[in-house]
């Protein structure tokens, strides 16, 4: 089991159904202003049902979507196989799917994953994202705080911890809003933070 994953196994159908039902524009608008011009190159990190990833190949842009849970990604390119997305089968920190010399990426979009990583496993993946982000590029990250949902392993996160991680790796952060409710229903201790990092040229 890809460190995480857990409790996801347990509520498959749930999650595809629900996740799929979400709105881009809606779940992620905070990021839509920082998109990169088309053509780009965007890759979403752990992209779970496909949804955000489909929405931006509709957009125009070239997708490559990671996603550790093969259950997932079978549903993702079953419920999209009409939009061009490269899916790959992957997870933070390594992304060991992507080779870093040959792939990089204008905009990197991680939305509801990195409160399934420690703090040790945060660091290894700025490491590797800061390979993988062509100069002047961006990602843009969601920050989940409050109790478990399907995934049970949880740990808390900080907009400006993980604001300075990104900073000793060569990225400002360009924007940075907190205390946001969720979306979802009876997700009412569920409090999100987003921020989006920019490298430097």
């Amino acid at each position: 089991m890809t460190a995480g994953t857990e409790g996801y196994k347990n509520f498959i159908p749930q999650f595809i159904k629900s996740s799929q039902s979400l709105d881009f524009d809606v779940v992620c608008k905070d990021f839509i202003p920082f998109l990169p011009t088309k053509p780009s190159r965007i890759l979403d990190i752990g992209s779970g049902a496909g949804q955000n990833a489909a929405a931006l190949a509709e957009k125009g842009f070239t997708v490559t979507a990671v996603e550790p849970i093969p259950e997932f990604l079978s549903a993702s390119i079953e419920a999209f196989k009409c939009q061009s997305v490269n899916w790959l089968n992957g997870s933070l920190p390594d992304m060991a799917c992507l080779v870093s010399d040959r792939e990089q990426f204008d905009f990197v979009l991680i939305n509801g994953v990195w409160h399934h990583i420690n703090n040790i496993e945060r660091e290894a993946a700025v490491i590797r994202l800061s390979a993988l982000i062509k100069p002047g590029g961006r990602c843009a990250i969601s920050l989940r705080n409050g109790p478990p949902g399907m995934g049970s392993r949880v740990f808390p996160t900080d907009a400006q911890f993980a604001s300075d991680q990104f900073e000793k790796h060569g990225f400002e952060c360009i924007f940075q809003i907190k205390n946001q409710s969720s979306i979802l229903p009876n997700k009412e201790n569920v409090i999100w933070s987003r921020i989006v990092l920019q490298k430097h040229l």
